[in-house]
């Protein structure tokens, strides 16, 4: 009965078009009340602070904006005119393009959404225009955001690092290869439709000229290039390398000529608002996390898989299952704040590495912006790009497929994510 009436609860606010965060919120609330732990609540605001009041979660709003500020900073043109200097005459080469910037723009930004919004405007238009069939142009935008928030700085593996209090920088050097796997799974991906669909490219494709492309793209290039290797070599943390990143990208902005105080109050305003979102579903999120503790969820899981002989490997690739499910129709911050501490817990006292495990669900997580029907980086190129979102979903399956297969390979193989820190001495 009690579950009844949290259920139908939820599915009232939601009709009535109620924010997902307070959805979230009210629905845990409604759970102490009909759990008999009504008593509890009383904890409940400094529950909600100290979820917040993490120094990793510093990093976050940064990043956001450093994202913003290299929408309009000229940042996004000057990364698009060097990958097409140098895989221009491939064939599909603005594919590969399209893949070798959203590298690139990771390397600063660590979201997926701004991703999305750079390549969206950048690549779609031109890759129609040069004969290329605009859903799979959006299909490739949308499936290349998934390295976002994969290859370091990544605001989602700052939120995870915060919530199961694992080391960020950690996750952050674990997250480069992964990352780099992904964008040479997409390549390949691409080669195989450009010649199977016939794709524009080869020597008589036109690029741009190289002295003045490489004057505009060393600083571009160079910027995450310093974030990570300072990240790396302990001469900054997260959080300086985020405020670098904002300087840096409002400094480029001025030497590009192509930001003014209009566009930059623009971006810092895009980026309070969103960091806003963010800490409200962290906020609603601890309501969750305070439930687990508070029930002992996590040893009951723990104890229920075991009960099945699940241990191991065999649990993990259980984990990856239920996490790509609920991808499909949950939002990314509410599966990390509430399912990842529920579920993540068993695995590591399993003797699965926290940084391994860690890295395996911020991919999976971000998997979720491209399987439908709740496809956050399909949504946003569509409604970019002004395509059908159905249309978008069956044109960027074969990506889908390659981005789960990359994915399993991290599952079987972890030293993939973990040779990298172990070789720096951060683990």
């Amino acid at each position: 009965m009690g579950a009844a009436i949290v259920v139908g609860l939820v599915v009232l606010l939601l009709l009535a078009g109620v924010p997902l965060a307070y959805v979230t919120g009210v629905a845990a609330v409604a759970v102490f009340f009909v759990a008999g732990d009504a008593e509890y609540l009383a904890i409940v605001p400094q529950r909600m602070f100290s979820q917040m009041d993490v120094f990793a979660i510093m990093a976050m709003p940064l990043y956001i904006w450093a994202g913003e500020l290299m929408n309009r900073s000229g940042i996004t043109k000057a990364l698009v005119d060097f990958t097409l200097l140098v895989v221009g005459r491939v064939r599909g080469g603005l594919g590969h393009a399209n893949v070798m910037t959203a590298v690139f723009f990771s390397g600063i930004s660590g979201s997926a959404a701004a991703d999305v919004a750079a390549l969206s405007n950048a690549f779609v238009p031109q890759m129609r225009n040069r004969g290329y069939d605009p859903l799979y142009a959006g299909a490739l935008t949308a499936a290349a955001s998934v390295i976002g928030p994969i290859i370091p700085p990544s605001i989602i593996m700052i939120l995870y690092g915060a919530v199961l209090s694992t080391d960020v920088a950690a996750l952050f050097v674990a997250g480069l290869v992964p990352g780099v796997l992904f964008a040479g799974a997409l390549m390949v991906v691409n080669a195989w439709m450009a010649r199977r669909e016939g794709h524009p490219g080869g020597t008589a494709a036109d690029v741009p000229e190289w002295r003045p492309t490489l004057k505009r793209a060393v600083p571009a290039l160079t910027l995450p290039a310093v974030i990570l290797a300072g990240i790396v070599f302990g001469v900054m943390t997260p959080i300086e390398a985020g405020a670098i990143a904002v300087v840096a990208s409002a400094a480029l902005g001025r030497w590009y000529r192509e930001m003014d105080l209009a566009s930059f109050l623009e971006s810092t305003h895009k980026a309070i608002v969103l960091t806003g979102v963010i800490f409200i579903f962290l906020a609603a999120g601890s309501l969750g996390s305070y439930l687990i503790a508070l029930n002992q969820l996590a040893d009951h899981v723990a104890q229920f898989v075991q009960s099945f002989g699940m241990t191991g490997l065999s649990y993990v690739l259980l984990l990856m299952l239920l996490f790509l499910v609920l991808g499909m129709g949950v939002d990314v911050i509410v599966s990390l704040t509430l399912f990842a501490p529920l579920l993540v817990p068993a695995a590591i006292e399993q003797g699965v590495h926290p940084v391994a495990i860690g890295v395996m669900v911020c991919v999976n997580l971000t998997l979720g912006l491209v399987t439908p029907p709740l496809g956050g980086s399909i949504m946003l190129v569509a409604t970019i790009t002004r395509q059908d979102y159905w249309a978008l979903c069956k044109r960027i399956l074969p990506f889908v497929v390659i981005e789960v297969l990359v994915l399993l390979l991290i599952v079987l193989f972890p030293e993939l994510s973990l040779a990298l820190p172990r070789w720096l001495g951060m683990l």
